[in-house]
């Protein structure tokens, strides 16, 4: 199981938020590449950043520091927020990102997602943050009908292997993440793609819990950001069969 260090940006700057509410914004220090550097140098092998500017206003707006951290870094980097065009996924591509998130579009423009998934196989990630099991977006801050599971496989049949499962309501809070919620995405997924599981991480023993649900990842970000999480022991949990 890998372990995704994320890095949230707003204004240019590294910050966390509490459930998605952009008034409930913690900012730590340090710029976004400096962030990255430093969890590359801890051993990640993979790095999870988001435009939070971007997921709410629908288009990336925190282009330079996401390239300054793309090309900075010798391990991968998968990125979403406000990627709502081919021409944005190109431009991202082109900035360095290995992989991209795709959230709001599964939902508002599935011509548009589907003809990504084509174009780039293997580099667009599905990005489903649910409240109590129905699928949100425009960063968090609207509310479809559609359940996170069958928006999955219906993105799974289009030709995602990679699905990203946010669980609101633990976002932020460390709180532990909401394991059965992660439990029925994976097995709802089955073998048809992974699941990277996100949302309320803690301590140790919940990446352990996560990776008994079967999820082949786990972003993981105040906690790393609180030191509750050293991001080495992280990485050897995932890495372990015990």
């Amino acid at each position: 199981m890998r372990i995704y260090p994320a890095i949230d940006i707003k204004d240019g700057k590294c910050v966390r938020l509490i459930q998605g509410d952009f008034s409930k914004v913690t900012e730590f220090p340090g710029d976004p590449v400096e962030m990255a550097l430093k969890w590359e140098k801890l051993g990640a092998e993979y790095v999870h950043v988001v435009d939070l500017d971007g997921a709410r206003l629908g288009s990336p707006l925190n282009l330079p520091a996401i390239s300054g951290i793309a090309q900075r870094l010798g391990i991968p980097v998968q990125m979403g927020g406000g990627i709502r065009t081919i021409e944005m996924l190109e431009m991202v591509f082109n900035k360095g990102v290995q992989r991209a998130i795709l959230g709001t579009s599964a939902i508002k423009d599935k011509p548009f997602v589907e003809k990504a998934l084509k174009m780039f196989p293997g580099g667009i990630a599905i990005g489903i943050d649910a409240r109590e099991g129905m699928a949100a977006f425009d960063g968090w801050t609207g509310m479809s009908s559609i359940k996170a599971d069958e928006l999955a496989l219906e993105m799974c049949a289009a030709g995602a292997s990679t699905i990203i499962y946010t669980d609101i309501a633990t976002d932020g809070m460390l709180s532990g993440p909401n394991l059965k919620a992660m439990d029925m995405m994976a097995r709802a997924v089955g073998d048809k793609a992974e699941v990277i599981a996100s949302g309320g991480v803690r301590d140790t023993d919940d990446i352990r819990a996560l990776r008994n649900t079967g999820v082949a990842g786990v972003i993981i970000g105040k906690a790393l950001y609180t030191g509750d999480i050293v991001l080495g022991d992280a990485i050897a949990i995932g890495r372990s069969r015990d």
